[in-house]
């Protein structure tokens, strides 16, 4: 699962559920969340897992292309982004979260419901309003 949070919001911008982690897959996901979101050049910085799909080259590029500043977790610190991480906690504590889904669509199907539930009914306690207006 990939997912772009909104740090100011603490909404969820961008998702996908995929059978593997691939470079390819992180670049299209975040080429398709920046051109939804209207990011301009300069104005978004990425923080991101040290996955080999975040440090890959296609990914750098398609960041250097978009004018967007990367950053990465320390290296062996598996809880140095708290917002991701407690988004995390929410997904799988929440009611109806399973332990094994039977399919690629059946994860999907629940992701795509609870991403709706956590932006639009999940209360964000100490989220900020997001300078650029309601996020989508």
């Amino acid at each position: 699962m990939y997912v772009i949070l909104n740090i100011f919001s603490r909404y969820v911008v961008g998702r996908m559920v995929a059978e593997q982690e691939t470079a390819e897959l992180a670049e299209q996901l975040i080429a398709d969340t920046a051109a939804k979101e209207c990011i301009e050049p300069g104005a978004l910085t990425l923080h991101a897992d040290r996955g080999s799909s975040m440090r890959s080259k296609p990914v750098a590029t398609l960041l250097n292309d978009l004018g967007i500043a990367k950053s990465h977790s320390r290296p062996y610190v598996s809880d140095d982004n708290p917002y991701s991480e407690a988004q995390f906690k929410t997904m799988k504590y929440q009611p109806g979260f399973l332990a094994r889904f039977g399919s690629l669509a059946d994860a999907r199907a629940h992701c795509a419901m609870f991403f709706t539930w956590y932006n639009q009914q999940h209360r964000h306690d100490d989220a900020r309003e997001c300078p650029h207006g309601p996020c989508r």
